[in-house]
């Protein structure tokens, strides 16, 4: 990627789930030392320190199934905002988060800048549920619907009116966790999904060759990176809030960031969920910036 401008944004939420201590993860990942990592292979980064939270005040009194509903919409609004303003500006928005509700927030500020964005979203989980589907409510596992226009209206049109996202335009990668809602939901949107089998049968390299392929032949006019710790297997990642056994390697996943990079496609980025209430001496957060050093172009030799 080159010498670049990037502007990192914390977002320390927590409410789009339910298990406290997302909310530290920004904080656990400056101290694995992101900044020094990422100005060590030749890039200016402009920490912009934290978005505020709000305490949560309707944890029990929404109006609706939505946890948390009011907070997390100020959130991801005072997020896109910002996230709007930092490409106005020329620069690379990388969040850290916080629970993976934030990307509401994010793509909404991405899409007043680009009308063909791609997503790649390298997770256990598809996000895809709405209120409808949801099992448990949480936010967390709702932000690619609502950035498709799908869910609770007061999501949807966060930041503007328009969808953010074209179902075609989103590639996800590492899902081995995904409710029969969502299922649907990726039949029905034809979104391009690639399951551990895939990755287990063809291997990470001719996953991610198919998955640059595809955005590019889609023409998009950007591509945003949403990594969620619990992509990787919790052998490698144990403080994430739902771990999934049988995930990405670390290997594998660093591999996965190299090519991103060869690719020169990502426009922007946010690793998401990690929890150092629930992670082993600091080791999910030192996992994220390593991988963020493979992602602007940390070489071997």
């Amino acid at each position: 990627m080159g010498d670049m401008q990037i502007s990192m944004i914390g977002v320390p939420l927590d409410l789009g789930q339910n298990r406290r201590g997302v909310d530290m993860g920004p904080s656990a990942i400056r101290y694995a030392g992101v900044v020094g990592r990422l100005e060590t292979i030749g890039h200016r980064v402009l920490d912009e320190g934290d978005i505020r939270i709000d305490a949560a005040e309707n944890r029990d009194h929404d109006d609706s199934k939505l946890k948390n509903l009011n907070e997390v919409i100020k959130a991801n609004k005072a997020l896109a905002h910002k996230v709007s303003e930092v490409v106005k500006e020329g620069r690379f928005p990388l969040v850290l988060g916080g629970d993976h509700s934030i990307a509401i927030g994010t793509l909404a500020g991405l899409a007043d800048h680009y009308s063909n964005l791609g997503v790649i979203w390298y997770d256990a989980h598809a996000d895809l549920n709405t209120a409808e589907t949801s099992p448990s409510g949480n936010i967390h596992g709702m932000p690619l619907a609502v950035s498709i226009g799908m869910g609770d209206e007061r999501l949807v049109h966060l930041h503007s009116a328009t969808v953010k996202l074209k179902p075609e335009n989103i590639v996800i990668i590492g899902a081995r966790s995904v409710d029969p809602g969502e299922r649907q939901l990726i039949r029905e949107k034809g979104i391009k999904v690639f399951t551990m089998h895939e990755i287990d049968r063809y291997g990470m390299t001719a996953v991610m060759e198919e998955a640059i392929a595809y955005l590019q032949l889609r023409a998009v006019d950007g591509v945003h990176l949403s990594l969620d710790l619990d992509g990787l297997d919790p052998l490698y990642t144990p403080g994430v809030g739902t771990p999934v056994p049988g995930g990405i390697s670390y290997r594998e996943s660093h591999l996965a960031m190299e090519m991103l990079e060869d690719s020169g496609l990502i426009t922007s980025a946010e690793f998401v969920e990690v929890n150092p209430i629930l992670d082993e001496k600091n080791k999910t957060a030192d996992v994220a910036v390593g991988l963020m050093g493979s992602l602007f172009g940390e070489k071997l030799i």
